[in-house]
């Protein structure tokens, strides 16, 4: 294991027992977990993306203003549906934020999952071609973006502009040298993650895949990163890809962990994201650091992975949940060979 990093949701409640009860706490929160998560020794600060959500929604204001608050760590997200996205609109802004954090941004991207409302990238202004699906639509965006990232000209300058331009096409500006690279797909099943790899995008492998024989989850999900691997040796790109997990991890270590967590520890499910396909979910750790050491250690899919990424209960306060990472930092991690 080379990296661990955090995962936020950026869930909002008014609830009084949530320590996150508006947007403007989502959002100032996340910067200030980013930046407790870098003095930490942190390697990543995370964040999910859920549209007509009480959850983290745009996040290149985010990814820049944490860009700006830290130094070292990696910033990214995990994952942006791209049913939703611009992609030219996108590239600007990624550039943007990725020149502010001075090239430390890591971009996972999505077909994205079930959404809050129906078809929800139609009221963005997007839809399919005739005999696309949204997930056509996606890979389209995707491509789009993609190319776009390389930084080459395209666009037709105008003869008299406003000012002076170049020589050749014009291509989106900021460009940011090496993005490219930094992107990740988050794929459900293992088809996914090799198309993700013969694009050369590095890949985000979740608490949950669709079932691709009823094995345990933690196994399906090393078979499809090793899947992601052959395909990424086949296409023959010279770099070496990344690959990310994430898990819900709790190390009991004191008597607040005990009374949030202690009990919670659950093994894997099956279940239905979408009505037509059948899921597993992998399974929540949480227990005494010796234990999970010992249980972390049998999870084929962090062996096979070289970037963690814990969840937490942003919920839970910034305080609290900058005392879950440095529990798995400094108790934990070390006997699963980080660092």
């Amino acid at each position: 294991m080379k990296k661990i990093g955090f995962l936020s949701f950026g869930h909002w409640t008014p609830s009084p027992q949530s320590q996150t009860r508006t947007a403007s706490d989502a959002l100032l929160q996340s910067v200030e977990l980013a930046v407790a998560a870098e003095e930490l020794g942190a390697d990543g600060a995370y964040f999910r993306v859920h549209h007509f959500a009480r959850q983290l929604a745009s996040p290149f204001p985010l990814l820049a203003a944490v860009g700006a608050k830290t130094s070292r760590i990696e910033i990214g997200t995990a994952v942006i549906d791209m049913r939703y996205e611009n992609p030219l609109y996108m590239a600007e802004d990624a550039g943007a934020a990725d020149l502010i954090a001075g090239g430390r941004l890591q971009l996972g991207i999505s077909r994205g999952s079930p959404e809050q409302v129906i078809e929800g990238w139609r009221y963005f202004g997007y839809a399919p071609q005739e005999g696309e699906s949204d997930a056509d639509m996606a890979r389209r965006h995707t491509g789009v973006l993609l190319e776009v990232l390389l930084g080459k000209g395209f666009a037709q300058p105008n003869p008299r502009p406003m000012f002076p331009n170049p020589p050749g096409l014009l291509r989106v500006e900021p460009h940011s040298e090496g993005l490219r690279e930094r992107i990740w797909w988050g794929a459900a099943t293992n088809a996914t993650a090799e198309w993700a790899a013969k694009l050369g995008m590095n890949l985000q492998s979740s608490t949950l895949k669709f079932d691709e024989g009823g094995k345990p989850f933690h196994i399906q999900q090393a078979e499809q990163i090793r899947a992601f691997h052959d395909a990424w040796k086949a296409a023959g790109h010279t770099r070496e890809p990344r690959v990310s997990v994430s898990r819900s991890i709790f190390a009991l270590v004191d008597d607040r962990d005990r009374a949030y967590f202690g009990g919670n520890q659950s093994g894997d499910h099956f279940g239905y994201i979408e009505a037509d396909r059948l899921a597993v979910f992998g399974r929540s750790y949480a227990a005494e650091p010796d234990v999970l050491i010992d249980q972390l250690k049998g999870d084929e899919a962090i062996a096979e992975a070289d970037t963690l990424l814990l969840t937490v209960p942003n919920q839970l306060g910034v305080d609290y949940n900058a005392h879950v990472i440095e529990a798995i930092l400094t108790h934990v991690a070390p006997g699963l060979g980080w660092r």
